[in-house]
């Protein structure tokens, strides 16, 4: 591939360069919304002349999500002003956190101050409407200034639209220019305050975001080692974040609270991070902390087995992971986020029904235990009883020569 070609528009952004660090100005630049729900969507930004703008594209990994819309029949929106082109307003906190705070690297940048940051919306059902995180989140970086999103077509004066500096794929490092920016600007003003060891946690997200069986065990014992227990979605961003900032040791369930606690986690901050299930995106997650603090966090699998939905019978988003807390704990104390020699127990068929039963699992056809976890558990069985078998056969045979 020419050099031209992978550093281009055509092609995913980059964390080595390319269009994902470059800033294109457009006058009278057309902002086109999506008209339908859909994991990809016609929209984006068109120039004066109609022209598409791939650099306001959205890409995950090696495919846009944005594809260039139709010229619109008509645009009854203007917006005056100069603006910063957002992309697309995620509601998911993750995604939001990751896809639309990518554009934000350019404030760094631009010689000239913006009116605003325009957005359109993921889900055009949503409406212009912009969540609390999300206007505390944007305020962490740029505090008080505006934030619009285009419903309908909408005509603006003038539109500096950056490329996509983070987001996920081989973009989940960042680039350079990102990943300054935010360590320049964002939660400036945020506090260390909390304790020393955090555990952050998704065992009150609910059956609609997976999780881990057994993570209210784990909690009682971390915190006979010293660990708050932190919910990240019962406080506000300035909240989270200050607690991130105060901890020198921190221990997470992988999910979306790492992405904002790499924002402003430091090298000196050993990080451990639990898999809840078997997933690329834990790679992802892992090498946006390591590449935003510094420092390789610690990533441990633990899973006994996994829970999925029945309908799919495969790891997804929704699904739930056993947890061997006997290996946490040899390997938690291995590296020092406790005490080491720790004998932690693994749920008892007894406890493990329980809890099923406790997070709805139980007692119904929506989860099934996962057939790839259950095949290798067959395996392992029939490779310990062709062990055993050797064994005898073999005592068999020394004693047949001694004899």
């Amino acid at each position: 591939m020419a050099e031209e070609e992978q550093f281009g528009p055509e092609g995913q952004p980059l964390p080595e360069g390319g269009w994902s660090g470059t800033i294109v100005t457009l006058e009278n630049a057309v902002v086109v919304p999506p008209e339908e729900s859909s994991f990809v969507q016609p929209a984006g930004v068109l120039d004066a002349a109609g022209r598409y703008c791939p650099e306001g594209a959205l890409w995950r990994k090696y495919r846009p999500l944005t594809t260039e819309p139709a010229q619109p029949a008509t645009i009854s929106d203007t917006l005056p002003g100069r603006w910063l082109w957002g992309g697309v307003l995620w509601a998911h906190f993750g995604h939001f956190l990751v896809e639309s705070s990518s554009r934000l690297w350019a404030l760094n940048e631009i010689d000239q101050p913006v009116d605003g940051i325009l957005f359109i919306p993921k889900r055009p059902a949503v409406g212009d409407m912009v969540r609390g995180f999300q206007r505390d989140f944007i305020g962490q970086m740029a505090p008080g200034l505006p934030i619009r999103v285009a419903t309908a077509p909408m005509q603006v004066e003038e539109l500096v639209v950056p490329g996509q500096g983070f987001g996920l794929g081989k973009i989940t490092a960042g680039t350079q220019k990102f990943r300054d920016a935010i360590h320049s600007r964002f939660a400036l003003d945020v506090a260390p305050e909390g304790p020393e060891k955090l555990y952050i946690s998704r065992s009150k997200l609910g059956l609609g975001k997976g999780g881990l069986l057994g993570e209210e065990q784990l909690e009682t014992l971390l915190e006979a080692e010293g660990y708050e227990i932190f919910h990240p979605q019962e406080h506000d961003i300035a909240t989270q974040l200050a607690r991130y900032k105060a901890a020198k040791k921190v221990i997470a369930a992988d999910g979306s609270a790492l992405h904002l606690f790499a924002m402003v986690g430091r090298p000196d901050q050993p990080v451990a991070m639990i898999l809840r299930r078997q997933s690329g995106a834990n790679n992802l997650l892992a090498g946006n902390v390591a590449h935003f603090c510094g420092s390789t966090p610690l990533v441990i699998n633990a899973l006994r087995t996994e829970w999925v939905k029945s309908t799919q019978k495969k790891s997804n988003r929704l699904s739930f992971g056993e947890i061997d807390h006997g290996v946490l704990a040899r390997v938690l104390g291995e590296k020092g986020f406790v005490r080491p020699g720790l004998s932690w127990p693994t749920l008892s068929d007894a406890e493990r029904e329980q809890v099923l039963k406790d997070k709805g699992l139980g007692g119904n056809d929506d989860f099934v235990e996962s057939p790839e976890y259950v095949r290798r558990r067959v395996r392992a069985m029939r490779e310990a009883r062709r062990a055993r078998r050797a064994e005898r056969e073999a005592g068999a045979e020394t004693a047949a020569a001694q004899d």
